[in-house]
């Protein structure tokens, strides 16, 4: 098959580039190291840093009891009545007064999380959860409890843990939340929870 002048010639520009390629202006700068500073905080501060920033609500709990004060203080103080909470292990950590699968209706729901992601001031959630992402989308207020030994520093770090605890079979949905939802494409103004929670919170309980 006989090659156009043309095209010969372009195929001999293209060997001659590939023969010489032309050096990397800045070698040191290409994916060697992160592009984030190494963090220099503990990764609690730094998330709940990161966290507050995002308009959410953080608290610190020492053990699981002192999670369970807060977190009924917060009930009460609220007079959030409707609880959403579908997961067995986080009913010890409040009175439930009215027990709720209504997530459309409720006062608040409580889940749990994979990770916390501290540079970003983020939670993980998947459809692995027994309430899968839903809660932290659909339900006005979002209380999610975690512990010290969730907290990584980044997103890749979550993504490799991820990759660990499903053996390479990620679930189906892998969702980073942080804050209240919020817009600003109504007149550029910013408006919080308006296709989300108006508030979210997360206990931190200290793990030993």
């Amino acid at each position: 098959m006989k090659i156009s002048s043309s095209k010969e010639k372009i195929l001999k520009k293209v060997r001659e580039a590939l023969s010489n390629p032309v050096p990397l202006p800045f070698p040191k700068s290409e994916g060697n190291s992160s592009i984030f500073q190494p963090q220099e905080k503990d990764l609690d501060i730094l998330f709940a840093e990161e966290f507050t920033k995002l308009s959410g609500k953080f608290a610190f709990c020492m053990n699981e009891e002192d999670a369970r004060n807060q977190i009924q203080i917060l009930l009460e103080q609220k007079q959030f009545n409707k609880i959403y909470c579908v997961e067995d292990a986080l009913k010890k950590f409040f009175t439930m007064p009215e027990a709720t699968t209504d997530l459309a209706n409720c006062d608040v729901a409580i889940t749990s999380c994979h990770y916390l992601v501290a540079r970003t001031g983020s939670m993980v959630l998947s459809s692995a959860l027994k309430e899968g992402r839903t809660a932290s989308v659909y339900a006005p207020i979002h209380i999610c409890i975690a512990y010290t030994n969730q907290l990584v520093f980044d997103t890749k770090d979550a993504i490799k843990g991820m990759r660990q605890q499903f053996d390479d079979l990620l679930p189906s949905s892998i969702t980073f939340a942080a804050g209240p939802s919020r817009t600003a494409d109504i007149e550029k103004t910013l408006v919080v929870g308006v296709h989300g929670p108006k508030e979210v919170y997360v206990f931190m309980i200290d793990e030993l």
